[in-house]
């Protein structure tokens, strides 16, 4: 009996270990990818023109199918171990997703429209939604399969942009068009800083009406309170955070490429390069094996503190960005 009980703890605890190894494996983050030349081998592989827009929806295409393909695939949605107890890598993926949803709409409503008025384009129209499911859905229809839907759709727009003859599609790069988008980015990256800033804790003055002497709100609010992220979230946030940055870090660059000459005209590349340069030292190896939350200037570090200060100065970058693409 005592044998038998030995083997059955022997084979859980092997059980146990191979589902370590699993998730340690699953866990590893995707490398980042050269915009442009992933465009050029597409361009080249289907026999297709690189013209404006091309780039930035390859980039695009390229991103979503890393949620998909990655080591152990999407994970968000399982319900089997080990990936259900798995929480850092869902993470990332749901914050990459969100950069992906917003990239997707102004693609549709702005960047293949030439003015408000226009009409929208079929296939984009149909690739936004299939975005927008819940990131957790397991069960008919899918997270994966409807994602995998909207990448078919974008391919179908990116042929039809690089095909000349089809003047119906197109990806128009203009200052108000990024401008628009641009936004979209500054709420995404200024609520992930708000966020990671509260990790440890701060009493913040109600600033909701400010500047505005006839504002009014829906309820009330109180004047003071306290921010502070749960504990048990800390490290699904700063890894929210590696997913949204590292999504849009290639999409900046995408959008360098395509709206190169309106950045020159508005003497603003060197700004994007500087949100770039913010971006990519987000992705900077975390040689700690779990996220630490120290106070302050204590002993520990608070590894959400320092990401909270490149997502900040990234958010201020995109900011001046923003307003020099106003500027005539």
């Amino acid at each position: 009996m005592a044998e038998h009980k030995g083997k059955i703890a022997a084979a859980f605890g092997a059980i146990l270990l191979l589902f370590y190894l699993i998730a340690v494996y699953w866990s590893i983050e995707p490398a980042r990818f050269n915009v442009v030349e992933s465009a050029k081998a597409d361009a080249m592989a289907r026999n297709e023109k690189i013209v404006v827009g091309y780039t930035t929806t390859t980039t695009l295409i390229k991103v979503a199918e890393t949620l998909l393909d990655k080591n152990g695939g999407y994970l968000s949605n399982d319900v089997i171990p080990p990936s259900v107890l798995m929480d850092n890598m869902p993470a990332w993926e749901y914050g990459a997703l969100e950069m992906v949803r917003d990239l997707a709409l102004s693609m549709r409503k702005d960047f293949s429209r030439s003015q408000s008025q226009s009409t929208e384009h079929p296939s984009l129209k149909k690739a936004q939604p299939q975005f927008n499911i819940s990131s957790t859905a397991w069960m008919w229809p899918s997270a994966e399969g409807e994602y995998r839907k909207g990448i078919d759709y974008l391919y179908e727009y990116r042929a039809q942009i690089a095909n000349q003859q089809d003047a119906n599609s197109q990806f128009y790069a203009r200052a108000d068009n990024l401008r628009g988008w641009l936004k979209e980015s500054e709420k995404r990256l200024g609520s992930l800083s708000q966020r990671l800033s509260a990790s440890v804790g701060q009493e913040r003055v109600n600033t909701d009406l400010a500047g505005d002497s006839a504002a009014h709100q829906a309820t009330n609010a109180p004047l003071r309170h306290e921010i502070k992220t749960s504990w048990w979230q800390i490290d699904d946030v700063f890894y929210e955070a590696r997913g949204a940055t590292w999504a849009l870090l290639h999409f900046l660059k995408a959008v360098e490429y395509d709206f190169g000459d309106v950045l020159d005209k508005k003497n603003a590349r060197i700004s994007l390069l500087q949100i770039v340069r913010e971006l990519e030292a987000t992705q900077d190896t975390v040689w700690s094996p779990m996220i630490l939350n120290g106070s302050g200037f204590g002993l520990v570090a608070n590894h959400s503190l320092v990401m909270a200060n490149y997502i900040s100065r990234a958010n201020a970058a995109l900011i001046e960005l923003s307003e020099l693409l106003a500027q005539g």
